[in-house]
Order: C-alpha cells, then sequence, then structure tokens
C-alpha cells in the first residue's frame, strides 16, 4: 500500500482518539476525524477535517475511506456500569455498529485497521500481571462486546485480509502536553478528574470505593498509563503493520498505582487537599489489574515513557484551562 498519508480517526473527537490524531499530525500524517458528537466534543477535533456522523453509516463512509490508507476506531460506549443496566446500547454500539464499520472498511481498499480495545475482555484474572495469553472471560456486556469485535477482527484477517492491532487499555489518564486535548466526560468517573471536580466543589467528596481490599493500603491498586503514550503506541501500530501479522496487545506501565497512591500524588502536585470518603466497594472490582506490556514493548519497539506524576500534572494543566475557559466574561 506504500508510506501511510491519511488515516480516518473514528471516533477522534473523543478523549483518546483526539490525543491519536494529535500523534498522527506530529509524525505528519493527515488525521480525518469522523465522530457523531454524541459524547464527542468538536473543541476537541479542532485543527482537524471533522465529519459528523455515525459508523453505521456506510454510504458516508464511503467517500471517506477512498482518501485514507488506515481507519483507527475508537468510537464506544465505555461505562462498564451503564452496560451492566443497558446491555442494548453497548452491544448495538460497541459491536452491530462497529461491525457496520467494519464492512464499509472490507468494500473499500483500506486494509490496516487499528482497534480501541480493552483489558475488561480479561475479566477478574487470577494472576498478575496480565498477559495477552490471560483467558478473556469479560464480566460485562462492555468487555463482551469488545471481545465479540476483536473476534469479528479475526476472522476478517482471516478471510479478507484486513490487518489490524487490537489494543487492549488499561487505566487511560491524563492529557496532551501541548494542553490542546484533554479528558471531557459527562458523567465523569474517571478518579483524577473526580478528585478535581471534588477540590473545585464540583462534587462534595470524591468517594474511593472500599478500603479493606487485599492491597498494601486497602484500596484497588489499577495500572495508570498516560494517554499520550497510548496514542503513541497506535501510530507504531500502523508501522508494525508494514511487515508484521495482526496481533492483539496490552497497552500499561506494568506497575500499578493504589487509588490512595493517584490521590497523595494529586495533592503534592495540586498543593491542595482532596475532600475524600471512604464509600461501599463497587460489585466487581478487581483488587488489582495490572498489565504485562513487554509484547507491545518487543513488536512495536514501544514503551510507557510517562509517570504518575506527568499523568497528574498534565491533567491539572488541562483541568486549570477548562476552568479558565468556563469563566463567564465579566
Amino acid at each position: 500500500m506504500g508510506k501511510i498519508q491519511s488515516v480516518l480517526v473514528v471516533g477522534g473527537a473523543g478523549y483518546i482518539g483526539s490525543h491519536a490524531a494529535h500523534a498522527l499530525k506530529r509524525r505528519g500524517i493527515e488525521a480525518i476525524i469522523y465522530d457523531n458528537l454524541c459524547t464527542g466534543h468538536a473543541s476537541l477535533a479542532e485543527g482537524f477535517e471533522l465529519v459528523a456522523g455515525d459508523i453505521s453509516d456506510r454510504e458516508r463512509l464511503r467517500p471517506l475511506l477512498e482518501r485514507v490508507q488506515a481507519v483507527m476506531h475508537f468510537a464506544a460506549h465505555a461505562y462498564v456500569g451503564e452496560s451492566v443496566l443497558n446491555p442494548r446500547k453497548y452491544f448495538q454500539n460497541d459491536f452491530v455498529n462497529a461491525f457496520a464499520l467494519l464492512n464499509a472498511v472490507l468494500e473499500s481498499k483500506v486494509r490496516k485497521f487499528i482497534f480501541s480495545s480493552t483489558c475488561a475482555t480479561y475479566g477478574t484474572p487470577e494472576k498478575m500481571p496480565i498477559t495477552e495469553a490471560t483467558p478473556q472471560l469479560p464480566v460485562n456486556p462492555y468487555g463482551a462486546a469488545k471481545l465479540a469485535f476483536e473476534y469479528a477482527l479475526r476472522a476478517y484477517d482471516r478471510a479478507y485480509g484486513i490487518r489490524f492491532v487490537a489494543f487492549r487499555y488499561f487505566n487511560a489518564a491524563g492529557a496532551d502536553e501541548n494542553g490542546l486535548v484533554g479528558e471531557i466526560h459527562d458523567p465523569e468517573t474517571h478518579l483524577i478528574p473526580c478528585a478535581f471536580e471534588a477540590i473545585n466543589g464540583i462534587r462534595p467528596v470524591l468517594e474511593i470505593y472500599g478500603d479493606d481490599y487485599p492491597t498494601p493500603d486497602g484500596t484497588c491498586i489499577r495500572d495508570y498509563i498516560h494517554v499520550s503514550d497510548l496514542a503513541d503506541a497506535h501510530v507504531m501500530g500502523l508501522d508494525y503493520l508494514d511487515s508484521e501479522p495482526s496481533t492483539a496487545l496490552n497497552l500499561g506501565t506494568g506497575q500499578g498505582n493504589s487509588v490512595k497512591e493517584v490521590v497523595a500524588a494529586i495533592e503534592r502536585i495540586a498543593r491542595v487537599k482532596v475532600p475524600a470518603k471512604i464509600a461501599a466497594r463497587r460489585p466487581g472490582d478487581p483488587p488489582v489489574l495490572v498489565a504485562d506490556p513487554s509484547l507491545a514493548e518487543r513488536k512495536l519497539n514501544w514503551k510507557a515513557k510517562r509517570s504518575l506524576d506527568d499523568i497528574v500534572s498534565t491533567a491539572w494543566n488541562w483541568d486549570k484551562r477548562l476552568r479558565a475557559q468556563r469563566q463567564p466574561v465579566s
């Protein structure tokens, strides 16, 4: 196919997709953003061509796919709890509509596909760290829908030659160092922006769900990876597909941090106390989820470069910028 000049970034007005668009731009690759803006934000697509449309609209996708050499697919509903309450919504969007996107790609000349998958496909593993050989036994519809799409990709690779990398993310966090894009969710459920909301009085307190887990400080441990490290991996995935077979890869740091450790980092960097209280455990929260990212490191020559402090400081700068933009002009 030759050198990639343009990529269709589906869901590129969302959190991770917008960071991938900037990573592509830094590599001199055009990113065309396709997003229905139901959870994405046009402000995160500033500086890029933005086409509004649904991922199931094959007629709208067709002319765009003629202009690109690869697709990055980020468009998904991603609230685990909501997926349990409303599985129809999740299977419809994250599998059925995504499958329509895949068929639109099949009908085009594009044969490189980068998929935003999730560690939720593993469910609640018995052993840590989690490798790609860990059994995929999702415990919620969100993870199940993502896994179903991974199965579709494998079948389309074998039958039709659509080559793919499925990236199984761990806990994405932080914001681009350029300050142009960051995290905007409504409702917000991620730990770091929720802590900022507590600091700024948007929520009365940060709820820490359980302090009686079998971990050193009793709170859940997760593998927090900077969103820009995730984005860089996606661009490197395109290079990988130039000569290597389809694969699925974990994206994490290989290090875990507890909720209390993250809160302590926020307090140190923001120089303010986080109002917090201990709440009941959430059903289904495993005590520890940590990636083994060594396969991605070997196959892509990629490694997460940014620390927890980098995550918190870039997220804090982004949050301050957002709040400044929202202040009424006197």
